[in-house]
């Protein structure tokens, strides 16, 4: 079985085609592959398969490193994007694959750059955010503190709180796990906290759905730009990251779309030994 390793701004994640899978995926396989010390170690996984569907050059996966399927992820899309070039599934800058959460456009744009039309934002969610009104904004506790946040549906769903100076002493391990699972989000919510630098940049913090603290989220990032517009904030923000800086461009209808770097990390084959650890999982 073979694949490869990227990552974008530190947010890595294992890339494998459908095709070369000599078993079909379950969560405990997913769990085993992302595994740190006994698997690849990956953020994620991400399946390409090949599609016959006109207009459309691949249909991508989002695997979590709990097992669970993401509908969307920024950093995710731009390395599947920047693989399928690379490995000659096409030779377009622009092109279309279909995810979870519909279509994704990107525009590649240099030899490790796309830009991704994340499509329109979306401020309440009957199905993630049931009890919000149109404006998503809300206020909830966690960690002993009251926290007003921004929801923001960008292919999933973004809870997203402005702390100002705090960021850089918060404790995201003490708020960002019970605001992921809180009673206001059904299937659980991605977390961004961020501080505004100016009208053209904020800093953001990231607790993503299913993983944990992470060095940088593309839908996240996302999600705090439109909450940052939302607040006065310019159409283009410059985003940073700890990971490093995207930037997002936010249109007056919340349409979104994302530029940042994505690069492979390495290749490799699955030994044998795992293999057999793999098939004989559920």
């Amino acid at each position: 079985m073979r694949f490869e390793k990227w990552q974008a701004l530190g947010n890595d994640y294992a890339i494998v085609e459908r095709r070369e899978l000599p078993f079909e995926l379950s969560a405990e396989r997913v769990r085993a592959l992302c595994a740190p010390h006994m698997g690849i170690g990956s953020d994620g996984l991400l399946v390409l398969d090949e599609t016959e569907e006109r207009g459309f050059v691949a249909e991508l996966t989002i695997y979590n490193p709990d097992g669970s399927e993401a509908e969307l992820s920024g950093n995710g899309v731009r390395e599947a994007v920047m693989y399928l070039r690379r490995r000659g599934w096409t030779d377009s800058d622009s092109f279309s694959i279909r995810t979870a959460a519909g279509e994704v456009r990107p525009r590649i744009t240099g030899a490790t750059t796309c830009t991704v039309d994340m499509g329109r934002a979306r401020l309440r969610s009957e199905r993630d955010f049931p009890s919000g009104g149109e404006d998503g904004q809300g206020e909830l506790t966690a960690g002993g503190r009251e926290f007003g946040f921004q929801f923001v549906q960008i292919g999933n769903p973004q809870c997203s709180i402005e702390v100002g100076d705090e960021l850089d002493g918060l404790e995201l391990q003490r708020y960002g796990p019970e605001i992921e699972h809180g009673e206001l989000f059904p299937n659980r919510t991605n977390v961004s906290f961020w501080r505004r630098d100016g009208d053209a940049e904020i800093s953001v913090r990231i607790f993503e759905r299913g993983v944990g603290e992470t060095m940088s989220s593309g839908t996240g990032a996302s999600g705090a730009a439109v909450a940052a517009a939302r607040r006065g904030a310019g159409p283009r923000v410059t985003v940073h990251l700890d990971g490093g800086d995207l930037k997002v461009e936010v249109g007056e209808d919340l349409q979104v779309n994302l530029t940042g770097w994505a690069v492979p990390v390495y290749s490799g084959t699955l030994s044998d030994e795992l293999l057999e650890d793999l098939r004989e999982a559920q």
